[in-house]
Parts: C-alpha cells; sequence; structure tokens
C-alpha cells in the first residue's frame, strides 16, 4: 500500500505502509510513522540542528540492518544536509539535518527506526552541548542497577551544582545527559566524565565498572564515558528501538527513577511507543530543559583520563564533599527551579 501525502507544505510519496517492522507484534510501518508523527513536537527540537546517523531496518527489525551516516543522493531537495570533513574516513560526510516533521517522516518512510544524533550542533561539531554517561548492564544485572548507579551519579552532579536528567535507552540501560550549552570540547567532556566514571567504579567495585571488556561486566552495570567524543552518538530521545517491541528511548523523572529502584521493578522503566506519546501530552518534554539549560564543567586540574586517573578521579569526590551540605542544597534547590517541562505543542 502507497499513499502521497502533504506534510508542511512538501510533498511525500509513504510506500509499504502495510509492511511489518516488528514480527513479535505485528507493529507495520504505517504505525512506525505514526508514531513518528505525534511525538515529532517533543523530538524535533533535540534532533534539529545536529548531524543524524540513522540505522535502517528495510526489512524489519529481525532482519539485517545498517547505519547510514550519508545522506541518500535520491532525497527530496527540501531536506537539510550539512557537509562535516570525517578525519577517520578521510573524506567529507554529508549529514541530514532532521530539522521538521516532513524530514522526520521521509527518514520514518525509509525504515530509519533508530535515530543517533551528534552531540554536538553542525555549526560548531567541536562543541558539545551536553555530556552524557550510558549505564549498560551486564546480566543478570538489569535497568533496576542501572538506577542505583545512577542516583550515585546524580549526587556527584549535585556536589557541583550540576543539574542531570535521565533517560531509558529503550533497551536493556538507563542514559543520564547534563546539559552544558556553554562553550567546552569533547577533550573535556571526554575528561571529566571518564574520571567520574572510574570514582565510581573504586567507591562501587561490586556494582560498577568503567572498563568497556565484556568479561568483566558480568553482574555489574558498565558506566560507558567514552560516548562523549566527536566520533559517536548516542540515541536520541524518543527514538524507537529496534527490539523485540516498539520501545523508547523515554525522559524519566528522577522520582520514578527511585521508585523502579525501590519496587526493584525493571518493567516499571520500560515504555512503548502509545504509552510513550500519553506521556509527552500529559508531562510535556521532561527532556526540554537539556536543549537550553546552560551550566560550566568545574575545572579538574591534573584530571587525565587514563588507567591511572583513579587517584585523581577520587580528588574529585574530595573537593565536592569541601562544600558545606546546606549551601548546596539551597544552591540544588535554586538550580531547580530554574528548569521545566515545556507542554510538547512547539510548533516543528
Amino acid at each position: 500500500m502507497d499513499s502521497s501525502i502533504e506534510v508542511q507544505g512538501k510533498q511525500l510519496k509513504l510506500s509499504n505502509l502495510e509492511k511489518v517492522l516488528y514480527p513479535a507484534t505485528g507493529f507495520t510501518k504505517q504505525q512506525v510513522i505514526d508514531y513518528y508523527v505525534r511525538i515529532a513536537p517533543a523530538m524535533v527540537p533535540h534532533l534539529a540542528g545536529r548531524p543524524l546517523t540513522r540505522k535502517r531496518y528495510p526489512n524489519g527489525v529481525d532482519e539485517e540492518f545498517f547505519y547510514e551516516k550519508n545522506a541518500p543522493q535520491h532525497r527530496p531537495d527540501w531536506v537539510k544536509t550539512v557537509p562535516i570533513w570525517s578525519g577517520r574516513n578521510r573524506r567529507t560526510i554529508h549529514y541530514i539535518l532532521a530539522d521538521d516533521l516532513a524530514t522526520l517522516v521521509w527518514l520514518a518512510n525509509l525504515a530509519a527506526i533508530e535515530l543517533h544524533p551528534s552531540l554536538s550542533l553542525a555549526e560548531d561539531i567541536t562543541c558539545p552541548t551536553m555530556m552524557v554517561f550510558d549505564l549498560d548492564p551486564g546480566p543478570p544485572a538489569n535497568i533496576v542497577q542501572c538506577c542505583q548507579v545512577g542516583l550515585w551519579l546524580r549526587e556527584i552532579f549535585e556536589h557541583f551544582d550540576l543539574q542531570s536528567f535521565p533517560k531509558t535507552s529503550g533497551s536493556k540501560g538507563l542514559q543520564i545527559y547534563v546539559p552544558l550549552n556553554t562553550p567546552t570540547n569533547y577533550e573535556s567532556t571526554k575528561t571529566f566524565s571518564h574520571a567520574l566514571a572510574q570514582l565510581l567504579e573504586h567507591e562501587h567495585p561490586e556494582l560498577v565498572v568503567s572498563d568497556m571488556k565484556k568479561q568483566v561486566r558480568t553482574g555489574k552495570v558498565f558506566v560507558d564515558w567514552s560516548q562523549n567524543d566527536e566520533h559517536k552518538t548516542t540515541v536520541a530521545v524518543y527514538s524507537l528501538r529496534a527490539r523485540e517491541h516498539p520501545t523508547v528511548s523515554t525522559p524519566v523523572s528522577w522520582e520514578e527513577v527511585e521508585r523502579a529502584l525501590k519496587k526493584k521493578d525493571a518493567s516499571l522503566l520500560v515504555f512503548e511507543a502509545k504509552q510513550v506519546i500519553a506521556r509527552a501530552e500529559k508531562m510535556g518534554d521532561l527532556f526540554a530543559p537539556v536543549l537550553d539549560f546552560k551550566q560550566r564543567l568545574p575545572e579538574l586540574k591534573g584530571v587525565a583520563a587514563s588507567a591511572a586517573a583513579a587517584q585523581p578521579a577520587i580528588s574529585i569526590a574530595a573537593q565536592a564533599e569541601e562544600e558545606p551540605e546546606d549551601a548546596r542544597r539551597r544552591t540544588v534547590r535554586k538550580n531547580e527551579k530554574k528548569v521545566h517541562a515545556r507542554k510538547p505543542g512547539r510548533k516543528v
């Protein structure tokens, strides 16, 4: 079944709408497109201006997929692209910018189920606007253990007067974002995130690892600091995931994280497409502050992201403990008043 539609004045031809992309649930391409249309008001602001890597599943989530960075040659002339030089590939890559609803629908029609934007805006690709920690559980650990690690991370951030925002990965784990939106670079965010990962590993060796070797991750949570890199991407907030069910990388509140940990119930942090739309309509965009909330990383002299960085990492905790507790709490409360969730009615 094919269909021609007009989206924001742009003509689109949709194809194979009846094709099942999630065999276990019968979730079709038409439903994928419908989800992205309905979540677009909340999602597009998080994609706009960012080079986008797509993970395409033309024959469904159970079949072969491929990553796509370059914009396809046969694309509508209204699809925006940006040329970015890749030192690793020694060539210029023309990334798509998903700046509007029409582009999002066009991508969904290509079975680009997963969307992975850069941590930087294209206008300054060397400056991340956020820092991210990807908490990845090694079975039998699951997202419940990630909740505990996430709360430990939040406590460290609060010592530095930094606000953080959690979202599910939509797969197995939890991801913690620290908005910056101030001048910085990947060397700074990577060094800082590596030091914090090693600090957590030092303080909680029974549950946390900062080494990505899979053989050391059984039953533990890998704090993936390496995502803070110009050459890497993290799944977008509100992106569908290519799992058995159409789960979504969903913004959640810290209260929900605490509740899942208290109840030891991983299912409390699993959300499928229909649920996410209902949440956005009811709660607004919980991730809206990540777009423009301004924070600066503290200067950590002498901290180096290396295997020998455990002692400098410990010094971070010592520095944090020097701040009076009551003053820290006042600062945190003041920062919390600055951030608020936007309703998903923002025009795209």
